[in-house]
């Protein structure tokens, strides 16, 4: 059978070092002297619940499966059966064609082109390159189409801090909102509400143990760099999320068990909430011919 991640790539730099896989262009492993940040998976393993993969044209889901694209409705392939959704865009499954591979970076590219649903061609890319204690992602799509398109990104790391327990870490969130969701569908059914006197207010930090998510957040406040961060952190050290300006949400989801370690907890980087190709909250603009860049990463302090 063949390996469902394709082949692996390894980069280093110092002491750390992360792996990315051939299909789905997806973060399998990053460590920094020895010690895991990231929830690590077999290569020869599918990814568990999305771990690592890029989640492109639109993350999340998308109600059955259809949109309306320029007064059309256009039909996805049902991606996630149970629910009757598309689930996590076109590419996670697909096999990225290797650009460039150095020491300590790496990019790779994908066309998405005559998919079910998808009516305007897209050309994207996406480079992983470490610094000592840091990795960063950037994504870039360009519209290779004549229409104009709104896309979303999104991507579906599950982080840790070595072997403390997840509900050992604190989590803080630089979110100021939240969006409700259907616990059947997993879809929102509302506008976003402040986080202020719920329990989803993460702005100071909480223990992770006894805290069940599946949740978008929103409102993301940046520092006075215009950089968004989010944190996990235990004792003496602190797993630092941070995200560009157009990564304006972040999905976190804490599944009672990932890879036979216990509870995990994700930190999903997104562009847009789920449905967002029908509701076209925060989708990325692209008129014919034009591109995005945007980043994220993580840094080990």
């Amino acid at each position: 059978m063949a390996n469902p991640t394709g082949e692996q790539f390894e980069i280093t730099r110092g002491s750390a070092r992360a792996v990315v896989t051939e299909i789905g262009a997806g973060l399998r492993a990053f460590e920094i002297g020895g010690v895991p940040y990231v929830e690590e998976f077999d290569a020869d393993a599918k990814p568990p619940m999305g771990a690592g993969q890029v989640l492109l044209p639109w993350p999340n889901r998308t109600k059955g499966a259809e949109w309306v694209f320029d007064g059309e409705t256009q039909r996805l392939a049902v991606t996630e059966e149970a629910r009757g959704n598309a689930i996590h865009g076109l590419t996670r499954k697909k096999e990225w064609q290797l650009v460039e591979h150095a020491e300590s970076s790496i990019t790779f590219e994908i066309g998405i082109d005559g998919e079910p649903g998808w009516p305007v061609p897209l050309h994207a890319a996406i480079t992983y390159e470490l610094a000592p204690r840091e990795l960063t992602v950037t994504h870039e799509i360009r519209n290779e189409g004549e229409r104009a398109i709104g896309v979303g990104v999104g991507t579906h790391p599950y982080f840790r801090i070595g072997e403390v327990p997840t509900d050992e870490l604190t989590l803080t969130l630089a979110a100021t909102r939240v969006r409700p969701y259907d616990a059947d569908e997993q879809l929102p059914y509302g506008d976003e509400q402040d986080v202020e006197g719920t329990e989803y207010d993460f702005r100071e930090g909480r223990l992770l143990a006894g805290v069940d998510l599946d949740t978008a957040f929103g409102g993301i406040e940046p520092g006075a760099d215009g950089v968004h961060r989010h944190l996990l952190s235990h004792e003496d050290r602190t797993l630092e999320v941070w995200t560009g300006p157009d990564f304006g949400w972040v999905q976190v989801f804490t599944p009672d068990d990932l890879v036979g370690r216990g509870r995990a907890v994700a930190i999903e980087p997104m562009t847009c909430p789920a449905d967002a190709l029908n509701s076209g909250t925060d989708l990325i603009h692209l008129e014919p011919g034009t591109s995005w860049t945007g980043s994220w990463g993580v840094r080990v302090r």
